[in-house]
């Protein structure tokens, strides 16, 4: 599974922003989906790890 920010509208946006306010906290809305983790060979697995280290976030390949 893999979760990204939801895109939302006007009014979902507008709803989110009224309990932020009601409660006094910051909520990120998430959509997520199944997805299927790509096979990688140990050589494409070190490229991968390289360019994490790099940039300093994790990656998948799907």
């Amino acid at each position: 599974m893999i979760c990204t920010y939801a895109h939302l509208d006007e009014e979902k946006l507008k709803a989110i922003k009224e309990v932020e306010k009601k409660i006094g906290k910051t909520l990120l809305a998430f959509s997520c989906r199944d997805m299927d983790v790509a096979p990688l060979s140990d050589e494409q697995m070190e490229e991968l790890k390289r360019l994490e280290d790099k940039i300093g976030f994790p990656l998948v390949a799907v």
